[in-house]
């Protein structure tokens, strides 16, 4: 229990957008607007899939994945999102800090192993269809859901319990709307090596991972494609990825791009933290649904069907 016994403050207060505090309420409306889109979109795609027979198939299941993670990240930054830019509330508990940390890195990484499991999908579809459907069976898909979940919560558990020991001594003041490792992490009066080495492990280990073996799929892919004769089949089977490389682009450069500001832009202007945080929570979210409406047909008739 000594462990623990350090010193924090109850709460901590939260920021808006540093330089722009007189305007935050004229973001309230744009903000509302991305989490409605984020969340019906996400919401709309997740009762279309499994309300249609003729979707349940693997590339669907995991594109339910991917909007379930995506909707579970909106929903851990929506709360203090709002109270901040609508409400002028800033203050937050220190224990509630620590969960909503907890949760978004969850569900980020979550969102990584989702997009390298369609990888997958898309690999085994265009290299090799004919066994696609002895491959993908109901049970992979499920245990490959389930290896995801688990390891997103297995691997980033003991991270509030690293902060949890340091003692906060600093500031009691976070530079985001939201509560971040690396923003905590700098509150405190104490040797961060621990945390700041833990937090790359895992960076590494698990989504700079995820990116190698997606790269690692889509060189396999091309070389695939391009041993198709015809022009016409070789545009057919890029285009089944198409939605698939570009929920690749939004949410992994975002994210490199806030790693790579948070651990070596140190000079950087406070706004373009704020800003490369702001994109990796709220884009991907937010273009996921609308990309995979208007690049698959099936998801697209559907919809229509639904609304009539």
């Amino acid at each position: 229990m000594e462990f623990f016994n350090v010193s924090h403050p109850t709460i901590l207060f939260l920021t808006g957008i540093p330089g722009l505090e007189g305007i935050q309420k004229c973001l309230a409306g744009p903000l509302c607007m991305m989490y409605t889109v984020a969340l019906g979109g996400n919401m709309m795609i997740l009762l279309v899939v499994w309300g249609e027979s003729s979707l349940h198939a693997p590339m669907y299941y995991f594109l339910s994945m991917l909007s379930f993670s995506d909707m579970a990240m909106s929903l851990a930054t929506l709360p203090t999102v709002f109270r901040t830019f609508c409400l002028n509330v800033r203050a937050i508990l220190f224990g509630a800090c620590l969960a909503q940390m907890f949760l978004i890195y969850s569900f980020s990484m979550m969102e990584s192993g989702i997009l390298l499991a369609m990888s997958f999908d898309c690999y085994v579809a265009i290299c090799n269809p004919l066994r696609y459907a002895s491959v993908l069976t109901n049970q992979v898909i499920a245990g490959m859901g389930l290896t995801v979940t688990a390891r997103s919560f297995t691997t980033l558990f003991p991270l509030p319990f690293l902060i949890k020991r340091l003692p906060i001594c600093r500031s009691n003041v976070l530079s985001h709307s939201y509560c971040l490792h690396p923003d905590m992490m700098k509150l405190a009066c104490a040797d961060i090596t621990v945390n700041s080495t833990y937090g790359m492990f895992v960076l590494l280990s698990t989504i700079g991972l995820d990116l190698f073996f997606i790269i690692l799929s889509y060189i396999l892919i091309l070389c695939s494609v391009l041993a198709i004769a015809s022009r016409e089949g070789r545009l057919k089977a890029l285009n089944t990825c198409m939605s698939h490389i570009c929920a690749v682009i939004i949410f992994y450069i975002p994210l490199i791009g806030v790693s790579t500001v948070h651990r070596f832009g140190k000079h950087a202007p406070r706004y373009v933290h704020v800003l490369m945080s702001n994109m990796y929570l709220f884009v991907p979210p937010v273009l996921n649904p609308i990309i995979y409406s208007a690049k698959t047909k099936e998801i697209r008739r559907n919809i229509v069907r639904m609304f009539h």
